[in-house]
């Protein structure tokens, strides 16, 4: 077993121990546990964040396998617990915290309360809005806003160049191709969705190292 300590070293050996201790002392809410949910934490794990919050009321399926970076030996198993034994498969130094739960307007505010980075990876319109509308809203009253990373526009197999990150304001950015649908004729594939759930999971990355563009 790799200790925590023996996981930073080889980490600060890479980006220097200023650069660690930024993403370590970095608290991730991760809401939507599917394609890009399940890439976007186990990119942020790979890159050092010290804190996730994975929050999904799902279980996997195997309808699943095909996107979203579930095993098939986790089929039936609570996304949320599936992803943390993923995340921590890949870092001794993150604090993994689950929620299986359903987030909303009645919770949002409890269930993000210490987070400064909260990456949306939900599937539909409705929630997508739910949440950038609440944010959004809060942070005119909180003395401490928070960073909304959102994903708009992923499905097809159209060119990878496509999606993008936008800095929409200071404190809210989407990444995608701002117009793919999911359709029958357009569906979801592995390479995409992980394309858009790198793009949120850098911005991340890049917030945390005080990179603000």
């Amino acid at each position: 077993m790799v200790s925590k300590e023996e996981w930073l070293n080889a980490l600060k050996g890479r980006i220097g121990e200023t650069n660690t201790q930024k993403l370590q002392n970095s608290n991730v809410a991760v809401l939507g546990l599917g394609g890009l949910g399940s890439s976007i934490a186990i990119a942020l794990a790979r890159c050092g964040i010290g804190h996730l919050l994975l929050v999904d009321f799902d279980k996997v399926d195997l309808t699943n396998i095909h996107r979203q970076q579930y095993r098939l030996s986790q089929v039936g198993v609570s996304k949320a617990l599936a992803l943390k034994e993923l995340v921590e498969e890949v870092s001794t130094a993150v604090m993994v915290d689950t929620k299986e739960i359903k987030a909303d307007e009645e919770n949002l505010e409890s269930l993000l309360d210490g987070y400064e980075y909260v990456v949306e990876a939900f599937d539909g319109a409705k929630e997508k809005a739910m949440l950038a509308n609440f944010i959004l809203e809060k942070n005119r009253e909180w003395e401490n806003p928070k960073y909304l990373i959102g994903a708009s526009g992923l499905a097809g197999i159209g060119n990878g160049n496509s999606i993008i990150t936008k800095k929409i304001s200071d404190y809210f950015y989407v990444c995608g191709d701002f117009e793919s649908e999911v359709s029958i004729e357009n569906f979801l594939v592995a390479p995409r969705v992980t394309l858009c759930g790198s793009h949120q999971a850098l911005t991340v990355v890049r917030l945390a190292l005080g990179f603000k563009d």
